[in-house]
């Protein structure tokens, strides 16, 4: 992995954001020259997307956050992120959520459709598994390092 690694920081444009995410831009993007650019969605107050950001960038990762609980994934992105991604929708689910406790998914969701399941999803940020880090060639679901460092770091540099 390159320890070169040259980047700006600056508000992203509308149009740089909805070229590489099709969602408005909504925090600021770190965008590395000469390399790619990630969307990592998160939920601040957790520890697990704490480590994961503080992982990313320990590693020089160039990308944009999104708060998860205020701007939610649309059910155009979930579909798109679960079929890149290779994971059941199962997987996108927060099942440690109290939202996920509260609503009795555990039971729910087996009787539910797969479109049920992503508006679901869609309709509170809360209930989506984080963080989710979307690269050009690969979504990936929670923070695993052995994962990450497989599917990011090796493409950094």
């Amino acid at each position: 992995m390159s320890q070169n690694i040259k980047w700006d920081r600056r508000r992203a444009s509308p149009e740089v954001y909805e070229d590489v995410y099709q969602s408005p831009a909504s925090s600021e993007e770190f965008i590395c020259k000469g390399d790619m650019s990630m969307l990592f969605v998160e939920y601040p107050k957790c520890t697990t997307c704490q480590k994961a950001r503080k992982w990313l960038e320990g590693h020089g990762a160039a990308f944009t956050t999104r708060h998860i609980k205020d701007e939610a994934p649309t059910t155009e992105e979930l579909k798109e992120w679960r079929a890149r991604s290779g994971l059941p929708l199962k997987k996108f689910f927060n099942t440690s959520g109290l939202k996920y406790k509260e609503l009795s998914l555990k039971d729910k969701l087996p009787g539910m459709s797969e479109a049920e399941q992503l508006v679901l999803l869609a309709s509170d940020g809360m209930l989506v598994k984080r963080p989710i880090l979307v690269g050009d060639d690969f979504v990936l679901v929670g923070f695993r390092e052995n994962e990450w460092t497989e599917k990011v770091a090796d493409s950094l540099g």
